[in-house]
């Protein structure tokens, strides 16, 4: 079993190729697309496209079944809302506080702005 981070630099590898991406685009717009449909969308062989899916399927960005001799390929988002999970959790934290002391920081110069007013 991979750890969390392991996981994650698998989906990361996986999507750093603009060919594997736009795989996905077409799996996004075309679920249980067949392998040999997704490889007549590219100028590379066959091998060529089932080695993409392959890093593809070891990142879990695609689920495949079998019906017969025919694969049927899916977009798997669970890994990438994952990380954007991670990430945009710890980041919202931290922009969040920020925030509440600009606000305190704010009322406190509009508290002191009025006493001298008065």
């Amino acid at each position: 079993m991979l750890t969390a981070q392991a996981q994650h630099d698998l989906v990361f590898a996986a999507l750093a190729h603009a060919g594997r991406r736009r795989m996905l685009d077409l799996l996004c717009e075309a679920p249980g697309m067949s392998v040999r449909a997704l490889a007549s969308h590219f100028d590379i062989s066959r091998i060529a496209v089932m080695k993409h899916l392959k890093v593809l399927e070891d990142a879990g960005l695609v689920l495949s079944r079998k019906q017969g001799r025919t694969r049927h390929l899916f977009f798997n988002a669970v890994p990438i809302q994952q990380i954007y999970d991670r990430w945009t959790t710890q980041y919202a934290r931290f922009w969040a506080s920020k925030l509440v002391d600009i606000k305190s920081n704010a009322e406190a110069r509009a508290s002191g702005e009025e006493k001298r007013r008065a």
